[in-house]
């Protein structure tokens, strides 16, 4: 069954209650408060619906992850990422790069990234929950990515690129650092093609949840200045 969210209360069902199919369907309603997001991302859930749906809220099984150890840069991506005259950014454009994803989406599967989700995300920005991370190329933003973190966890919202291998350096440029500042996983949510290539791996529901729940508990928080507006270099290594 999809559990109907109460107006005024923020909890939700147990994510292992979720659909089989529609895979990772939990419950329905409710609204984008900071709050509710928060608790939403604290317990493996998030919001997924289009302009003409009310609030869905998804817990897929398995989970699309990457750790680590699995994410992976190409010969050809390596020398890109050396050679490229673009530079990365953290929490500079946060609005811009939103705007970007929903733009660059909207007319596929991308499209829950409405004006009324442009505005929670914003304010998860702008109460510091909420990152984005910036490609540029003479000044103009020609590519990103952004997502909400959590104890141990960066949870990877949209991307989109308007010149070749923006989206894909600026997810592996920030997670070098990410990880090298000992952040555990970044969560895609669910699959695709584009993302396996830079070694996504899938985790049992019920694994990426044990693991969620260990790192709000043990997880050290990273440095207090790591979620600080600066450019990112891109020849770090870990």
């Amino acid at each position: 069954m999809v559990y109907r969210l109460a107006a005024r209360d923020n909890h939700f069902p147990r994510p292992e209650l979720a659909l089989r199919e529609p895979d990772g369907l939990l419950a329905i309603g409710g609204d984008l408060s900071t709050d509710r997001l928060l608790n939403a991302y604290r317990n493996g859930i998030f919001p997924w619906f289009t302009e003409d749906d009310p609030p869905l809220w998804w817990s897929p099984d398995p989970r699309a992850v990457f750790t680590p150890q699995s994410i992976h840069e190409s010969r050809s991506m390596r020398r890109f990422r050396r050679r490229t005259e673009l530079t990365v950014t953290l929490n500079q454009a946060f609005a811009e790069v939103i705007r970007g994803c929903a733009q660059a989406h909207a007319d596929g599967a991308g499209t829950w990234i409405t004006e009324e989700m442009q505005r929670a995300y914003q304010r998860l920005h702008e109460e510091g929950h909420a990152h984005s991370i910036e490609i540029w190329r003479d000044g103009q933003l020609v590519g990103g990515m952004y997502g909400v973190a959590i104890p141990g966890i960066f949870c990877g919202e949209s991307m989109f690129h308007r010149v070749t291998n923006a989206s894909k350096l600026a997810l592996l440029t920030f997670a070098r650092h990410y990880f090298q500042a000992g952040g555990q996983l970044i969560d895609a949510q669910v699959p695709n093609e584009h993302l396996h290539s830079l070694g996504l791996k899938q985790l049992p529901r019920a694994q990426f949840l044990y693991q969620l729940r260990s790192f709000a508990q043990k997880s050290p928080p990273l440095a207090a200045d790591f979620w600080q507006s600066r450019e990112l270099k891109k020849e770090i290594e870990w």
